[in-house]
């Protein structure tokens, strides 16, 4: 049974995602009809439900079991803003689905990509540039879950 992670890049008001399986040691990309989920920047917390349902519903669709998100600094020049944190805790506060949130520090997708490199060039993959880190952050996520 080959298991599907959702790698998360959280980026100013965005969730960008990208989907990776892993089947008897094959790599696949399935087909995602979104690239990225986005919230309003003057958000209500309306608008915060909607955003938690609309991921929640992606993850139930494409049967997604683990989430991997790309681990933003709390503070410092590569901070993450406040609404890039408030979108990781609805990811992680997800209860309509069964649903296992990782998050995954700089050093440990240094380290990983050290000891196990992309088995293929991000260019060859077909998916948008921007989507480079959600890709990075389900590779790891995958190889962390096996």
């Amino acid at each position: 049974m080959a298991m599907i992670v959702c790698g998360v890049e959280l980026t100013g008001s965005d969730a960008v995602v990208c989907l990776l399986n892993m089947d008897r040691g094959q790599f696949n990309l399935p087909e995602c009809k979104v690239r990225k989920l986005s919230l309003p920047k003057n958000h209500s917390r309306e608008d915060l439900k909607q955003f938690q349902a609309a991921f929640a519903a992606l993850m139930a669709e494409y049967g997604v079991t683990h989430v991997a998100i790309k681990e933003r600094m709390p503070k410092g020049k590569f901070a993450g803003g406040a609404v890039s944190f408030k979108m990781e805790a609805a990811i992680q506060l997800i209860t309509d689905i069964e649903l296992t949130v990782t998050l995954l520090p700089s050093a440990l997708i240094k380290s990983t990509l050290a000891a196990n490199p992309l088995p293929i060039a991000f260019a060859e993959t077909g998916l948008k540039a921007f989507q480079e880190a959600a890709f990075v952050s389900a590779y790891v996520g995958q190889l962390k879950s096996q």
